[in-house]
């Protein structure tokens, strides 16, 4: 029997059949619609169906906000499996992205006073997306050929870093809804056909960063397909991920270039939803194994608290 028990927030953006079938356990991010609450997971809905209606939605220029989860739904959603005499290894979205890690944090400094013979383990994926999904993926494998909960929460402290997460955005308009870079610059930018190309960095705390810019979509697909030529580590023995904001074709054909590129399985997924709203329909993201993003140093950071830091793309 499993002593531990894996969970994500639904920033991990783990395909439904995947987290049935691996038994990962998932806290949804709740998002407000105009006005209305919005779970970024829906029981017994096909989150493709919820995604899909969410970005129809954005499109139509919907008032969508985003917030934490806060410690008591963690507290909330670990207390049985502790309850049942298990331990509880918990991922989140980047610290530098969201302020869920140190809720986190608080939830399992409660739960183990409570829970005394327990141990929550709360993990910084320092990823967003399915880089986090793919490191949860990767402990439920480790879990499976029976690694102990302090082995798996180890190999995750040390390679989340070797996930690389690459990303590039259709329209500037949602970056500049959420203060992530000036009115003028987003003006320019769609005027000039500017294409900003993202980054998760290898800050301490790490941030969704700019790194480059292209002019036409094409140019800033064939740049994601660059930097996995350059990073990636053994593509042919690694699960690669794919996820898009409702441009399921393009994240297709990106996948098929892939394999090309010697890539073996690479699932395709719509891009999570709490994130997504800062992004923007059209969005796609690239997630592999690669080369350590500690080496770089961090490009000009993209505030989750609504300020941008950097002043161009």
């Amino acid at each position: 029997m499993k002593d531990f028990e894996i969970f994500v927030d639904s920033a991990a953006n783990i395909p439904d059949e995947i987290r049935s079938q691996r038994g990962i356990h998932v806290i949804p991010y709740v998002c407000t619609v105009n006005g209305e609450e919005f779970s970024c997971i829906q029981e017994g809905k096909n989150y493709r169906d919820v995604a899909k209606a969410f970005y129809d939605k954005m499109r139509a220029d919907a008032d969508v906000k985003s917030s934490l989860i806060v410690e008591a739904r963690i507290v909330e959603a670990l207390t049985p499996v502790l309850e049942a005499g298990k331990d509880a290894l918990l991922f989140t979205i980047a610290s530098g992205v969201s302020g869920t890690y140190h809720q986190a944090v608080a939830a399992q400094k409660t739960l183990e006073k409570k829970f005394p013979k327990r141990k929550v383990y709360v993990l910084d994926s320092a990823n967003a997306s399915m880089g986090e999904g793919l490191l949860a993926i990767k402990a439920a494998d480790l879990r499976d050929l029976g690694e102990t909960a302090q082995a798996c929460a180890d190999w995750v402290k040390n390679n989340a870093y070797k996930m690389n997460s690459y990303f590039t955005v259709d329209d500037l308009k949602y970056l500049r809804k959420g203060g992530r870079i000036s009115r003028t610059l987003a003006l320019a930018g769609s005027l000039l056909n500017i294409k900003p190309l993202l980054k998760a960095d290898g800050g301490a705390s790490a941030k969704i960063s700019f790194y480059g810019k292209t002019r036409g979509r094409k140019k800033a697909l064939s740049a994601l397909v660059e930097m996995f030529d350059k990073n990636v580590v053994r593509p042919e023995s690694q699960t690669i991920a794919i996820t898009h904001a409702d441009c399921e074709e393009e994240a297709l054909e990106l996948a098929a270039t892939l394999k090309e590129h010697g890539a073996g399985e690479v699932i395709v997924e719509y891009y999570d939803i709490c994130t997504g709203i800062h992004v923007g329909p059209g969005t796609i993201a690239l997630f592999f194994m690669g080369a350590d993003r500690r080496a770089d140093a961090p490009s000009h950071a993209v505030s989750p608290h609504g300020k941008a830091v950097a002043d161009k793309i």
